[in-house]
């Protein structure tokens, strides 16, 4: 088996780990920071939006079971893609949308897919998530790993400020 990797960033790295985590195929989901200038940082110096670092899961999946173009799907599922000063209630850099792309066959997926969200006109504001290559990934803390199993009630806290809602009203129907 020859697993490859995805790594997207759709708000708090929280609520992106369950809905990849229960995917056939994925074997393995990390939350952690990318996409910045400062090697290793914290979960502190990432928040305090001076590290240009955004909050990502890493995913590691069996492209057997799984493509990355249902994953890209998924991760559509997950955000707001028209909005890129951060995700529901979490604002900032450090919650924008990305998807890194770690190959050309990623980069024309992920291109291919964001046309197609745009052309569907599901939103009446423009698909705003970038595509960018992927930069080194720097796990987040341990407590911060599979947080949804550590935390359900915090778990449930995050996913009322908005995202759950959101998430229902928009993806659910397609």
């Amino acid at each position: 088996m020859s697993l490859e990797t995805a790594t997207f960033a759709g708000g708090c790295f929280w609520c992106m780990v369950q809905p990849f985590e229960e995917q056939p195929g994925i074997h393995k989901v990390l939350s952690g920071y990318t996409g910045g200038t400062v090697a290793n940082p914290t979960y502190e110096q990432v928040k305090s939006h001076t590290t240009g670092h955004t909050e990502a899961v890493k995913i590691w999946f069996d492209p057997a079971v799984v493509s990355y173009a249902q994953l890209v799907e998924l991760y559509w599922q997950q955000t707001d893609p028209t909005d890129a000063g951060g995700q529901f209630q979490d604002r900032g850099d450090n919650y924008r949308p990305v998807i890194f792309v770690n190959s050309a066959a990623q980069q024309a997926t992920a291109a291919a897919s964001k046309r197609a969200l745009q052309a569907r006109e599901q939103f009446d504001r423009p698909i705003v998530t970038q595509i960018q290559v992927v930069q080194p990934f720097y796990p987040a803390e341990e407590r911060h790993q599979q947080f949804y199993r550590k935390n359900p009630a915090r778990m449930a806290e995050q996913e009322a400020g908005g995202r759950e809602a959101f998430v229902k009203e928009h993806w659910q129907q397609h």
